[in-house]
């Protein structure tokens, strides 16, 4: 038997992933096919903001990788080193991060995009973000934890920033972000009987002239025109400055009292690509529509690390889950027919639709080339989203979760490790609590406490619910 060709797949989103499950579905004995990830299960981040908001349970949108590849082997660790020159691959893991060193003949890179900060003051130390269902999990946390504190804070000076929440960027995630933000604030204010919904605000803090740029000016307007009247202040052509801890400061001129802030207004390549020396651009890797990095022998791309041209547009294709998903597929396809020596597939594809979900069960939608809007393209975004959905069990696990939904109302309850938790309130009897050790417990600036509002030195903050 010939000796078998080793494949690297480096990444566990879409495109990884799905480059993983065509290797599967053609269980080539010929290819030994390992695929790398930091998380050992895979997260549909199209439903991420559902997390945030308490329309789904956490578990409900991941997938245990194993459970999806039986036949290609799977690693959990993060990419320490890329030696192009010896094929090869150093990975660590483990609580004590120890190394390993993998051996390939054919290596894909579906490494993703990490946050782009753009170096602005403040923003990386007192920012959220939305790409991770950590980050889903701790936004889900400040928004409950905000409320409860300021449920018993009487001083508006101190409740303010507490119930000021601001998204900056007007893109799909930072519009359904703040859609489930204001949906999830507003439904739960009348658990808390000091607090009256004049006294939240929410705000979009966006660069262009309207949100939602990538479904054209009419959509866009449309759903600035719902979240408005649903009380979320707009500030179009307005960027971030600066963040300090209780102050968010503005390109208008506005000064902002707030100690949230979720930032969704850009991304950059994974870092991990400044290990290869490689054709770039903005730092993303250049392909071909093969999927080959030219003049690298067994080296492939693709995902949102990647610049991939478009034969339609002249462009590149854009960095969607759709396009990651199938380039996945012809990297797969592309790779095997190298082997077998025969003609490589070029990518091609023509984005089908575009939708986004903008809160209380409306929403806007482009599907080849038409426009929706209301509660029809809400109906659209569930049901294309659900029907993407990995593995039947997880899609009859969300159909329950939001039929639940008709009948029940949300859970206003935080996630957190109540073990964790123990062991940190342990260690800090002696001490103040900093806002550092606040996020590790799952609780961001619970406030003050008593008839004076003045925490006493050395207590612990107060004691939250675990879900």
């Amino acid at each position: 038997m010939a000796e078998k060709t080793r494949v690297l797949i480096l990444g566990g989103g879409f495109g990884g992933l799905y480059a993983a499950l065509e290797f599967e579905k053609h269980r080539d004995l010929r290819f030994e096919v390992t695929l790398i990830s930091r998380e050992n299960f895979f997260l549909f981040t199209p439903m991420l903001h559902e997390i945030a908001a308490s329309d789904l349970d956490l578990t409900n949108i991941v997938n245990p990788v194993r459970k999806m590849i039986r036949h290609v082997n799977f690693f959990v660790g993060d990419v320490e080193k890329i030696d192009i020159e010896n094929r090869q691959v150093v990975v660590s893991h483990g609580f004590d991060r120890h190394s390993h060193t993998l051996d390939y003949d054919q290596l894909v890179l579906a490494l993703g995009s990490v946050t782009n900060f753009f170096n602005l003051p403040g923003v990386a130390e007192h920012a959220l973000t939305m790409k991770s269902l950590g980050d889903a999990i701790q936004l889900r946390n400040r928004l409950i934890a905000h409320l409860e504190e300021a449920d018993t804070e009487c001083a508006r000076a101190e409740r303010q920033p507490l119930l000021t929440f601001v998204v900056a960027g007007g893109g799909f995630a930072g519009v359904e972000t703040i859609a489930s933000i204001n949906d999830f604030l507003r439904d739960a204010l009348p658990f808390y009987p000091n607090l009256k919904e004049n006294m939240l605000r929410v705000v979009l803090v966006h660069p262009g002239e309207f949100i939602l740029p990538e479904l054209g000016e009419k959509l866009g307007r449309y759903a600035d025109k719902k979240l408005r009247e649903r009380g979320v202040e707009i500030h179009a052509k307005s960027k971030v400055l600066a963040v300090r801890p209780d102050e968010i400061e503005l390109s208008n001129g506005e000064r902002i009292t707030s100690s949230t802030l979720v930032w969704t207004a850009g991304v950059s390549p994974n870092p991990t690509l400044d290990l290869i020396a490689c054709p770039k651009e903005r730092g993303r890797i250049k392909a071909n529509a093969n999927l080959e990095v030219e003049g690298i022998d067994g080296l492939w791309a693709l995902g949102d690390c990647a610049l991939v041209p478009d034969a339609a547009t002249g462009g590149f294709c854009p960095p969607t889950a759709q396009h990651a998903s199938r380039e996945g597929k012809i990297v797969a396809q592309n790779i095997m027919a190298s082997i077998y020596r025969k003609p490589k597939k070029p990518f091609s594809f023509k984005t089908l639709g575009l939708l986004a979900a903008i809160g209380r069960h409306t929403g806007v939608a482009r599907i080849l080339g038409v426009n929706f809007s209301g509660f029809l393209a809400w109906f659209l975004w569930r049901g294309i989203y659900w029907s993407k959905l990995p593995r039947m069990e997880k899609k009859v696990r969300v159909a329950i979760d939001w039929a639940l939904d008709v009948f029940f109302s949300k859970d206003f309850v935080q996630y957190l490790d109540q073990r964790a938790l123990a062991h940190t309130q342990t260690e800090t009897r002696t001490a103040p609590w900093n806002r550092e050790q606040l996020s590790v417990a799952g609780i961001d600036d619970p406030g003050c406490s008593g008839v004076d509002h003045a925490r006493q030195p050395g207590s612990p903050p107060p004691a939250t619910v675990a879900s």
